[in-house]
């Protein structure tokens, strides 16, 4: 077993999606992970034959659609949490319009709900009640996230991004309290920067809802710049029996799209080696 590669296409945002797509493919990885925003400033108004553009450009590099990732970066004003009910409501259609870019750019994909300024406390009230408006609202969107063949992963994020959904034991409580298909979790090597538990204990206590993992140094720069025990998360992954992607995030776009993700894989691929040796 080895693993399949995925990455994030925010270090591609100015690159022709065709050419981004074959450099991708070129350095190993067979998956794509697609940030809104840089294909539309209002991904809704995308239209049905440039969504099918976009699917068959990704079909014929040779690459796999894998999802959707900053889901509220824009339009501007979007939050799912605030106390105004009308913003609130047309944040989630935005969700909604989000799962079916989803579905038309490709099968089975997921979409990692980070956005933490969108999900965060505002307005004056607590934590409990912008918790229980996303909660509320992610049981709303799952239907037709169901219909559509698309899940949505709630990814917890660390208390110096948000604070709403902190760590994974309770991004799990909210999945199990939803109890859709549609509603799962994910791990991200540097979201997880505040768990108590080591990163490959919390893998092995929650794996039966993390359907995608995020690789990324904890400073959020690429795999390899850094000293991510990355090899204990590979070995727990296999141990487990993983068969999602592992998606490369990086937030420093600084050495140029083509180093960063030559690097990272090139990196990746040696932890897995090392992982999978016994």
């Amino acid at each position: 077993m080895s693993f399949r590669h995925a990455i994030c296409n925010e270090a591609f945002e100015k690159w022709d999606f065709t050419e981004s797509c074959r450099v991708m493919k070129r350095l190993g990885y067979s998956g794509i992970e697609i940030a809104p925003f840089t294909l539309a400033e209002d991904p809704a108004e995308i239209p049905v034959a440039r969504r099918k553009e976009l699917k068959d450009i990704i079909v014929s590099e040779g690459l796999t659609f894998v999802g959707l990732h900053w889901l509220m970066m824009s339009p501007a004003g979007l939050h799912v949490t605030t106390p105004d009910e009308a913003r609130r409501a047309i944040s989630w259609q935005h969700i909604r319009n989000l799962i079916d870019l989803s579905a038309d750019l490709g099968p089975n994909g997921v979409m990692v709900f980070g956005s933490p300024k969108q999900r965060s406390t505002e307005g004056g009230i607590s934590v409990a009640e912008a918790t229980k408006n996303f909660v509320d609202g992610l049981a709303g969107v799952a239907p037709h996230a169901e219909s559509r063949g698309v899940r949505i992963l709630i990814e917890a994020l660390p208390c110096e991004q948000t604070d709403v959904v902190l760590t994974l034991d309770e991004a799990v409580e909210h999945v199990q309290a939803i109890g859709s298909p549609a509603i799962q979790t994910m791990f991200d090597s540097h979201n997880a920067i505040n768990e108590i538990s080591s990163h490959a204990d919390l893998i092995a206590q929650h794996f039966q809802w993390i359907r995608h993992v995020h690789v990324n140094e904890l400073d959020g720069r690429h795999p390899g710049t850094g000293s991510y025990d990355f090899v204990s998360i590979f070995r727990r992954l296999h141990e487990l029996n993983y068969q999602g992607w592992i998606s490369m995030e990086a937030f420093d776009f600084s050495p140029g799209a083509e180093t960063l993700a030559r690097e990272s894989i090139e990196y990746l691929n040696r932890c897995i080696k090392e992982a999978l040796t016994v």
